[in-house]
């Protein structure tokens, strides 16, 4: 059984991108990493946030940062557009400002607007790729770039938020399930780019999550279908990151990991 120490990851410190809500994969995470040590720094996008339904409160990530410096680890954060290509350098540069060299990447952030083959075109491929693939791939190279060419890392991690795309057709989400294909396809690839430096590189596909965007009967169709007879909440998949991220995960890297329930 694993035995989870308070310091496990004392004086490391985590990247996690798109941490805007509380409820949120993101904040599960950063909690989850904060409860064994670990320093955080986070990225949050309000201006997408605002056009989706759930939305997000100006004040949201912020209390996130205050919550988990409470927690006994140092914590900042900084509101980034993903999809701009500079952002992943700029990201980095402030990180190590701050707390120098981050030793864990959690490419969380999505970008996602659910087009059906009728409405999708170039300005909405763009978007998708921008994010979930261009940004996500030059976040991982920034990170990498921290460490010297031929350095042996030994506790670098990477791990790539998926989705169910692989495990099933997602009709209406053509250009996000595209982008999250690509995500699957570069983490094995990379794993085994990284991997005689020590550095893993996972995904994981956390299925149905329970974040505040499922309508009640939408919430209810998932439980009927479920055989545990509950959806994933964000603490599921926050416990797996964690375990990613750990000392217990070093030989396991290029890896699609579901963390479904069995649905």
């Amino acid at each position: 059984m694993m035995n989870w120490q308070p310091d496990m990851l004392k004086g490391q410190t985590a990247v996690i991108t798109g941490v805007s809500r509380k409820i949120g994969i993101g904040a599960a995470i950063a909690r989850a990493l904060a409860e064994v040590g670990c320093n955080i720094f986070t990225t949050y996008f309000r201006p997408y946030d605002a056009t989706m339904p759930w939305g997000s409160q100006d004040n949201e990530a912020n209390q996130l940062i205050a919550e988990l410096r409470q927690m006994g680890v140092e914590a900042a954060g900084i509101e980034l557009d993903l999809s701009l290509p500079t952002s992943p350098v700029e990201l980095i540069a402030v990180v190590q400002e701050r707390f120098g060299q981050a030793n864990i990447l959690v490419n969380n952030a999505a970008y996602s607007t659910g087009e059906d083959i009728y409405k999708l075109n170039a300005a909405t491929l763009d978007n998708h790729y921008a994010v979930n693939m261009r940004g996500m791939a030059l976040l991982c190279r920034a990170f990498v770039e921290q460490f010297e060419r031929d350095e042996w890392v030994g506790n670098g991690r990477i791990i790539n938020i998926s989705s169910g795309q692989s495990f099933g057709p997602m009709p209406g989400e053509l250009a996000y399930i595209a982008t999250k294909g690509a995500v699957e396809a570069l983490s094995l690839s990379l794993s085994a780019e990284l991997a005689p430096r020590g550095i893993t590189v996972n995904a994981i596909d956390p299925g149905i999550t329970d974040t505040g965007w499922i309508p009640d009967e939408l919430r209810t169709q998932f439980v009927a279908q479920a055989p545990m007879r509950r959806i994933g909440t964000p603490e599921d998949a926050a416990r797996l990151v964690r375990f990613l991220a750990s000392p217990e995960a070093a030989w396991i890297t290029g890896q699609l990991i579901r963390s479904r329930g069995g649905l």
